[in-house]
């Protein structure tokens, strides 16, 4: 009997084989077939590659004792290659353990994940029941609903309550979450809910963790999984409902290897499975706004924040009126504003999206700045470490270098990192416990302790970036300091505004959690920009019906769909060439534009030179089925890469 086995390798097919084992082969089944001169695990898929070349068909070896993936599960596969355009094989390869399945047995590991119910002491608001009734209202089939609420409203023990819902009936739940590997205060929470430890799937899960989590979901052992982007994948055998939380999150969006939109395509899996989705949020992406407005996406809305505790005054500080003290950041003004939190015993936070000491350094003989080798940026200085930094790249570097004159620079150190304005903290406040929170700082291992010492009152002032705005509950935060407000756009980047509205709301509820006044002070230098404006207002969605009717008169995203080919070489001239070859292929088709190629805003990255093409196209048209011809007719040249990246965020 022939039979058509997919691979998790780079191809966009099945191959046929032929079965001669005892067991019969169902659709979705694994077995391990022999492939070149090894042999390897596969899965049955649906359909036969057509060919006319002759080939010897080889036997399949085995049918592995796992269970079969769902036809829902396959259907993913093949949508998720057509849309993203990416080969069959390596979508397959998304939903396997290092190109394999798990046969071990871990019985004894599942016991831990069991859910045992302690929720008797979570009690919900009037509202927050009035938004589960909703929910449950619209059913157990395919919807979306958005879960939108002010940051503390309580949105969580809302879905926590749904999916209560839903394991109470056997289904199984996926919570998708931004930032995996900073959410231990979640997973505390999570566990005094379920009365058990979280599944958490993400980068840094070890391998034997993973195994346990990939054959718990496939033997329905484990109900609930938390997991980044990549958990979208796990081939769960009765899922009952999808959780998108902070759904507005760019984090969602994977830009390196395979590129997607885990938030788009999680929207497409629910579909496919025919299960409910709940996309959660402070304030809503514009896309999701958009898909509200049309009434496609139901929402239930969460106005009152838990013990009813009121937003945060905000309070904007004119650094052109208010100058700070020569080679320092902060303002006397927000000094005196941040002592009388401190008087009272609060928390204060210091926000500032820039990580390490200063984005960059010059010297004031040569004029030169110390830039990358292998990438078109400057080095980031990062005083704990004494060392120059690449961001993109992590290439590390001295500071030191002779000028023009044979003698050592005389460096000037540009603008404010995290580290900068600790030091400058420190001098103010030499008594009081500060502490830094940013991607350098907060490893793993050590922020579930930093944030348990916030959580006891043993740190006084936080420094920190914008991973502080992501779901954490600080309760005696009561004073937010955002050090320089700048919301001007890089110029590649068309969501700037968008992120910025988000990231500040956000960043806003996190003070005042329980109930006491609170305030965030701005400090900046374009006190009228309409950003800045709006954020005081508190009225998101004033800007995202604004930033609908820009794109829509500009054909932008959500109204157009956006396609970034990235070519990329050690040879400028050789790229530029072969992307305008690569233009000259593709489809010309009515109402799609194909702009570039142009250097990309960051020209080199990692000792590459890289160009885009941009393919802009009404939504209504899937031009990824004309797009795949052509580029399956494109011969890459040696010693480049061509990449695809469907709906691209970031334009550098």
């Amino acid at each position: 009997m022939k039979v058509s086995i997919l691979f998790p390798k780079i191809f966009d097919h099945p191959f046929t084989y032929i079965s001669e084992i005892s067991e019969k082969l169902n659709i979705g089944d694994f077995v391990k077939a022999p492939f070149g001169s090894s042999e390897i695990t596969g899965i049955v898929w649906p359909y036969e590659q057509k060919t006319k070349k002759k080939f010897k068909i080889r036997k399949i070896s085995k049918k592995i004792n796992v269970e079969n993936l769902n036809l829902s599960m396959i259907e993913f596969i093949s949508w998720f290659s057509k849309y993203n355009l990416v080969p069959l094989g390596m979508s397959l390869k998304m939903c396997l353990l290092n190109k394999d399945v798990v046969e071990k047995n871990f019985s004894k590991e599942f016991n831990k994940f069991k859910i045992k119910f302690h929720n008797d002491k979570f009690f919900l608001s009037d509202e927050q029941r009035k938004s589960l009734s909703f929910i449950r209202k619209i059913g157990n089939s395919y919807n979306v609903t958005v879960i939108e609420g002010a940051t503390g409203s309580g949105k969580t023990f809302v879905y926590f309550n749904r999916i209560k819902d839903l394991i109470d009936k056997g289904k199984q739940a996926l919570i998708l979450l931004p930032e995996i590997a900073l959410t231990n205060q979640f997973s505390r929470r999570f566990k005094e809910f379920f009365g058990s430890e979280p599944a958490i799937w993400h980068s840094g899960t070890t391998k034997k963790k993973k195994s346990i989590i990939w054959k718990g979901i496939t033997e329905k052992k484990i109900k609930i999984v938390i997991g980044a982007r990549s958990s979208l994948f796990l081939p769960f055998k009765n899922l009952g409902i999808i959780i998108v939380d902070e759904e507005h999150d760019t984090s969602y969006k994977q830009d390196e290897g395979i590129s997607y939109n885990a938030r788009d395509m999680a929207i497409t899996r629910a579909s496919l499975e025919n299960i409910p989705i709940n996309l959660v949020t402070s304030v809503p992406s514009v896309e999701t706004y958009n898909n509200i407005v049309n009434k496609k996406y139901y929402v239930t809305k969460l106005e009152k924040r838990y013990r009813e505790a009121p937003l945060p005054n905000v309070e904007i500080i004119n650094l052109h009126y208010e100058t700070p003290k020569k080679g320092f950041w902060i303002a006397n003004k927000t000094i005196e504003k941040v002592d009388k939190y401190l008087d009272k015993g609060d928390q204060i936070l210091f926000f500032l999206n820039r990580r390490g000491y200063a984005p960059f350094v010059i010297c004031k003989k040569c004029g030169q700045k110390f830039q990358c080798p292998n990438c078109a940026i400057n080095l980031n200085f990062h005083k704990k470490i004494n060392k120059l930094l690449c961001h993109y790249c992590g290439f590390k570097s001295v500071l030191s270098r002779l000028c023009f004159d044979k003698k050592n620079c005389d460096l000037s150190f540009c603008g404010p990192g995290v580290e900068r304005i600790f030091k400058e903290l420190k001098e103010i406040y030499p008594k009081k416990k500060i502490e830094i929170f940013s991607s350098d700082t907060l490893k793993r291992n050590s922020s579930d302790i930093l944030f348990k010492k916030v959580e006891k009152k043993e740190i006084d002032i936080l420094v920190g970036t914008q991973l502080l705005s992501k779901g954490f509950h600080f309760p005696r935060l009561n004073c937010i300091v955002v050090v320089d407000a700048d919301f001007s756009s890089h110029g590649y980047d068309l969501r700037t505004a968008e992120k910025n509205i988000q990231l500040y709301h956000q960043l806003s509820g996190r003070a005042g959690r329980e109930g006491k006044q609170s305030s965030i002070y701005f400090q900046t230098y374009t006190p009228n920009d309409e950003i800045l404006l709006n954020i005081s207002k508190n009225d998101p969605h004033e800007f995202l019906h604004k930033e609908l009717l820009l794109r829509k008169e500009k054909k932008l995203p959500p109204f157009y769909r956006l396609i970034s080919l990235i070519i990329s070489g050690k040879n400028e001239t050789l790229i530029m060439k072969f992307a305008t070859q690569v233009k000259s292929q593709l489809p010309k088709i009515n109402q799609v534009n194909i702009l570039g190629p142009v250097l990309a805003p960051i020209a080199k990255l990692r000792k590459k030179y890289r160009c885009r093409i941009l393919i802009k196209c009404p939504k209504n048209l899937f031009i990824q089925k004309y797009l795949v011809k052509s580029l399956n007719e494109i011969k890459i040249k040696y010693g480049m890469k061509l990449e695809v990246d469907v709906d691209p965020i970031n334009f550098s």
